[in-house]
């Protein structure tokens, strides 16, 4: 008696049509994911700036975001939802519309994240997840920088004159972690030629063969290596390093960046001013 081909068995022909159709769906999603992410970018008059985000597997949490504001402010997001893959990626559509809503409603940085906590926190909590988020609110036109953080990485301030250090420090804690939390502010000015470099820890933790990290002081060496490079340069610049360093080894965890450039504008303050903001200013309180 004769045995049916592979292609011919009733029984294995439903789950290689399953097995199809879910990765077709997989691949459906990391487009959209993809279009969310890697979309349009404000136009700007003077200054620059771009996002990048690559995920380690063939969708993932890490997250970037511009909202133009109607004075012409750009808010910027960037975040790092805790796993991988797609129950991460399902989390960062959350996050995304959290933001998305939030950005239309609040004043400042401080009072979106706070916004953003108060709709995330009892799925984040039920799920035993939380995301780390750092916000900035960015006006091309004064280089006035003011933001908060949600447990983010800090961002790197890379001056015109060759020097990068951190932006001044800030904490708070991730979204999803504790329900009516505030989040302070803190406002700088950058200068004409500053770029600020967000990014998330796939970055300074990508792995090279031996399991030697890229670290932060990597990741410093290459933005000094190119200070005169447009951001969407130095963008594939640290890609290229990260890159050459791992050796091909496979990706761990997304990749995320956000580079803004200061253009002139107009000549503003370099003072720093701290503010707390409250729950009650942007939401209803929990109950």
């Amino acid at each position: 008696m004769s045995t049916p081909h592979a292609d011919q068995d009733p029984v294995r022909r439903p789950i290689e049509e399953l097995e199809k159709t879910l990765k077709r769906e997989i691949y459906q999603a990391r487009n959209i994911q993809n279009r969310l992410l890697n979309g349009k970018k404000p136009t700007l008059s003077d200054g620059e700036i771009t996002g990048k985000s690559i995920p380690a597997r063939v969708i993932g949490g890490d997250y970037f975001d511009f909202y133009t504001l109607p004075e012409g402010t750009i808010r910027i997001v960037i975040g790092d939802v805790m796993g991988k893959g797609i129950p991460a990626a399902m989390l960062m559509i959350l996050t995304r519309g959290a933001f998305r809503s939030a950005a239309g409603k609040t004043k400042t940085p401080g009072e979106t994240l706070t916004a953003m906590n108060q709709a995330l926190y009892e799925d984040f909590r039920s799920l035993s997840s939380f995301v780390t988020v750092f916000c900035a609110d960015w006006n091309p036109a004064t280089n006035e920088f003011v933001y908060a953080n949600a447990g983010h990485t800090l961002p790197l301030l890379l001056k015109a004159n060759k020097e990068v250090k951190e932006v001044p420090k800030l904490n708070g804690v991730m979204l999803g972690g504790l329900y009516g939390q505030t989040y302070e502010e803190r406002r700088i000015h950058i200068e004409a030629g500053d770029k600020v470099f967000f990014y998330t820890d796939g970055i300074i933790e990508a792995e090279n063969k031996n399991g030697v990290q890229f670290t932060r002081d990597r990741l410093i060496d290459v933005l000094l290596s190119h200070p005169a490079q447009s951001v969407t340069e130095m963008e594939q610049s640290v890609i290229d390093a990260v890159q050459a360093f791992t050796e091909g080894m496979p990706q761990k965890d997304d990749i995320t960046m956000v580079i803004v450039r200061a253009g002139y504008g107009i000549q503003g303050c370099s003072r720093e001013t701290v503010t707390s903001v409250e729950p009650s200013k942007v939401g209803n309180q929990h109950e």
